[in-house]
């Protein structure tokens, strides 16, 4: 066997087994637990620790292009698509907030979202900074673009 062939052999062998780690998940739910980080698609729910971020960001374009305002109730995710609406659940109070994820983030440990500072004050946890959350990703309103009636 020519080196070309055995590196060709490797080279399929090592695609297979990425393949077989990244395996399917076939949960309704996304749990972080310490240490543990997980990619969370639209309709499916999240648990983690949330954070808020304000002051130093007013203004600031985030990731979606906007300016950021921490008056707005918009939220940091790192997977979600732009524009996709959550239910997020403090889970220590059990008080509810719906956000618009338009930004990134975020980039502290494990934290599973950052919250506009209003979407905070609303869930009553701008003063610890940081709370166990519940993020239930909303279904987004279909539009059907194959209607020709006029």
């Amino acid at each position: 066997m020519s080196q070309r062939d055995r590196l060709a052999q490797f080279s399929r062998l090592v695609l297979i087994a990425a393949f077989a780690l990244t395996g399917c998940n076939s949960e309704e739910s996304v749990e972080h637990g310490k240490g543990g980080a997980g990619a969370t698609k639209p309709g499916r729910n999240e648990v983690g620790e949330a954070s808020w971020y304000g002051p130093g960001f007013q203004g600031n374009e985030t990731a979606s292009g906007e300016t950021f305002d921490q008056n707005k109730m918009t939220a940091a995710h790192p997977t979600l698509p732009m524009g996709t609406t959550a239910e997020v659940t403090n889970l220590e109070n059990d008080k509810k907030v719906e956000v618009r994820i338009n930004d990134r983030g975020p980039y502290v440990g494990d934290r599973v979202i950052d919250l506009s500072r209003a979407a905070a004050s609303r869930l009553d946890m701008e003063d610890d900074g940081t709370s166990q959350v519940s993020i239930e990703p909303q279904p987004q309103p279909r539009t059907d673009s194959g209607n020709t009636s006029r």
